[in-house]
């Protein structure tokens, strides 16, 4: 027996939530599946979101708020630093998503977990249950969610162009902070170190581009923890050690017949910072919103509006910020002095690059 939906939504981090709670307020029948058996754990991220970000949320519950930061440091590897203001907030990942996943439920979408989306068979979706029995789905409108290695991409031929490594830790503070702070460094090739507090703890983490790295990821971390722990910021050891990839390329269309990809799968990461966060709410919204008209109405064409409306919002900084990483890669001998013209801290990086390169 295969059961029938109006949408289904494969993964259920901040981009597939959000797309299923609207979807569902809309009036569709949706579906939510996850691999794992906790949303949200194991949590990989640096737990920063903008406070803007914050109006878009479906409920006003404000538990998973960390603290709050009010700045962003830059340090440059000759020893300056760049301060700029960053109103934001840090978070508790895992209680954040399963927020969100809370939210699309109260809306009307069905969610679980521990269900693996293995692939299509005569139109519809085989899922895998944790027992090992498997489950047969079929829906009008598919949501691929499902993170930089998405399932559903490789179904329909779509897959991330271009991954960043990133490990993190959670340390000990010498003192609380109420900024962020960011490190750039010749060893930490294509990517930079951070220090995101949360009271007395801190996540402290390293994105490198893998290929290009000389030192192994793990002795780089080493390295910059060691750097923190000299310069009196952190102390003692360190716990929750976790690892992901972070997509720092667009992957162009995300919309092919009746499939749409949203957050990391559709590579709406900002290529710079690797902010995630944000674009996946944002544009989870609009894909739910899109799918649910389309399954609702018989009409595919207006998955297109998906794709306008977050190309139209998102697209032109995406591809702006990818052609600053490919400036900054290819020249990581200039760090120091292309630094201006390809981080998000300084004026010259929203000009034109011109003879700097």
């Amino acid at each position: 027996m295969v059961d029938k939906y109006d949408v289904l939504v494969v993964g259920a981090g901040p981009a597939g939530s959000a797309a299923a709670h609207v979807a569902a307020t809309m009036g569709a029948k949706v579906l939510v599946v996850d691999r794992r058996q906790r949303i949200g754990v194991p949590v990989r991220c640096a737990e920063y979101i903008p406070r803007r970000l914050l109006g878009e949320l479906p409920f006003g519950e404000r538990s998973f708020i960390s603290q709050a930061v009010n700045r962003m440091m830059t340090f440059l590897p000759n020893g300056d630093t760049k301060e700029i203001k960053a109103p934001g907030v840090m978070i508790q990942r895992d209680r954040f998503d399963q927020l969100l996943a809370d939210a699309a439920r109260e809306a009307g979408a069905e969610v679980r977990t521990g269900l693996r989306a293995l692939g299509i068979q005569d139109g519809a979706v085989v899922l895998r249950q944790s027992d090992g029995c498997y489950w047969k789905v079929r829906a009008a409108v598919i949501v691929g969610a499902d993170g930089p290695h998405s399932t559903v991409g490789r179904w329909i031929g779509i897959r991330a162009q271009r991954l960043m490594a990133a490990v993190q830790l959670q340390v000990n503070l010498i003192r609380p902070i109420s900024h962020t702070e960011v490190y750039f460094h010749p060893r930490i090739y294509g990517g930079y170190g951070w220090l995101f507090p949360k009271g007395e703890l801190a996540n402290v983490g390293i994105g490198v581009v893998r290929k290009t790295s000389h030192d192994g990821l793990r002795e780089t971390l080493e390295r910059f923890v060691e750097r923190l722990r000299q310069e009196g910021k952190i102390k003692g050891g360190f716990k929750k050690l976790t690892s992901g990839w972070i997509p720092v390329a667009p992957v162009g269309a995300a919309v092919r017949n009746n499939v749409l990809l949203v957050g990391d799968a559709a590579g709406q990461c900002h290529p710079i910072t690797g902010s995630g966060v944000p674009q996946a709410v944002i544009c989870g919204k609009m894909a739910g919103h899109a799918a649910a008209l389309a399954a609702m109405e018989g009409n595919l064409e207006r998955l297109e509006e998906y794709e306008t409306q977050w190309q139209d919002d998102y697209g032109d900084s995406l591809r702006w910020a990818y052609e600053r990483r490919k400036t900054l890669e290819s020249n990581w001998d200039r760090l120091g002095e292309l630094l201006p013209y390809c981080w998000v801290a300084y004026r010259e990086y929203y000009g034109p690059i011109g003879s700097q390169t």
